[in-house]
């Protein structure tokens, strides 16, 4: 495998600071070129400083002067603003793309990383939930490969390097459940953001955390499935199986399945996208199969998580809807995290912005970008 130059979009969150573990076991076959974060100026001129970044951009530009005096002396490049990573990420020294910023606004770098016909790997739901047709369209029309880094999507894309280009008549996504799996509605209903940001399986940053917690994160997982792999939604099944071992499955015509599985740990998802097709060693856990004892499945509870529902009926209707949903859910979430609002209230939130946005069948990037600022304006007044 040749070395491979990366740069790390979301380099401070959960995503990025296990990406630059991967680095670290690997650091003859990955040179960081590029990190990106948002506010966390201090560890990112730790990081650039660690695997010699030749650029750094803080997209808060408040922070601009203290990260260039924390990296004075080194040679290390510092940029601010998000216009910056759209610039940058075109770079010639650049191979691939780790797109792992939160929310909607991964979406802009990483629509700047395909035109430049760069790899992505893709940790950003939001860019294929909020413009998942446009999006693959262009990555076909500038031949940027995308590789997924989510553990389901990873999983479904291993399995299917086995199919041989057979037909696939289901995808199964599993869902651990969050750490609301077993509550009733009425405990649920009541539940803090405390409460919710301890998920049983997976380290993962607060605001996807949340979403796991409501089940928006399979909704979205189930919208990146439908455009990652071309697949009709009614034939993308959602599977709860708290156990995290089997990461999603793959069925074929004869009823065959092929399950991808492993310890939780999002490295090797990571590892996978970044150096495909070669497999490296990795420092995870292995399995065991007779220490795990049994695997359980049930079905999805849409009553007690009615956003899963949400995104199905949010995919059906198409065009600017989801990303309404998105920006909904986004603003939600942060009041949420606040204690501004209920469990619960999450879903209206979002269920009202989805029935009340103008229908656009057939999207532009502008008119994303237009649905995405007016859902949040009009949501602004009364949440933030």
């Amino acid at each position: 495998m040749e070395k491979r130059r990366i740069a790390i979009l979301g380099s401070t969150g959960s995503i990025g600071r296990q990406a630059l573990e991967v680095v670290l076991e690997h650091r003859d076959l990955f040179d960081v070129e590029l990190l990106v974060a948002n506010n966390s100026a201090a560890l990112l001129a730790a990081q650039a400083r660690e695997f010699d970044a030749n650029a750094v951009v803080i997209c808060n530009e408040k922070l601009y002067g203290g990260l260039c005096a924390d990296l004075e002396g080194t040679d290390t490049k510092v940029f601010a603003g998000a216009q910056s990573v759209c610039d940058l990420v075109g770079a010639d020294n650049i191979d691939i793309v780790l797109a792992a910023m939160v929310g909607f606004s991964g979406l802009a770098p990483t629509v700047a990383a395909i035109k430049a016909g760069k790899i992505i790997a893709l940790a950003n739901k939001e860019t294929l939930v909020a413009a998942g047709e446009t999006v693959m369209s262009l990555a076909a029309e500038h031949n940027a490969p995308i590789l997924p880094v989510d553990s389901e999507h990873s999983a479904i894309f291993q399995c299917l390097l086995g199919a041989q280009g057979n037909p696939v008549t289901r995808l199964h996504l599993t869902a651990s459940g969050g750490p609301f799996r077993t509550w009733s509605r009425e405990a649920i209903a009541a539940a803090g953001s405390a409460d919710a940001l301890k998920h049983p399986n997976w380290d993962m940053g607060a605001k996807i955390t949340i979403d796991s917690a409501t089940m928006m994160n399979k909704g979205f997982e189930v919208i990146e499935a439908r455009w990652l792999f071309d697949m009709p939604p009614e034939r993308i099944r959602v599977v709860v199986h708290p156990e995290s071992i089997i990461h999603s499955m793959v069925e074929f015509e004869d009823g065959a399945v092929i399950a991808q599985m492993g310890w939780p740990d999002m490295r090797e998802p990571i590892q996978f996208a970044l150096s495909f097709p070669h497999r490296l060693p990795l420092s995870n856990r292995k399995l065991d199969f007779a220490s795990i004892g049994s695997l359980t499945f049930s079905d999805a509870d849409t009553g007690r998580f009615p956003l899963l529902g949400l995104a199905y009926e949010a995919l059906a209707r198409g065009g600017n809807i989801p990303c309404a949903m998105n920006a909904a859910n986004e603003v939600a979430v942060a009041a949420y995290l606040q204690d501004r609002i209920s469990f619960y209230d999450i879903y209206s939130v979002v269920e009202k912005a989805v029935t009340g946005t103008d229908f656009v069948a057939n999207p532009s990037l502008e008119d994303i970008f237009d649905t995405d600022a007016h859902v949040r304006a009009g949501l602004s007044k009364s949440l933030l």
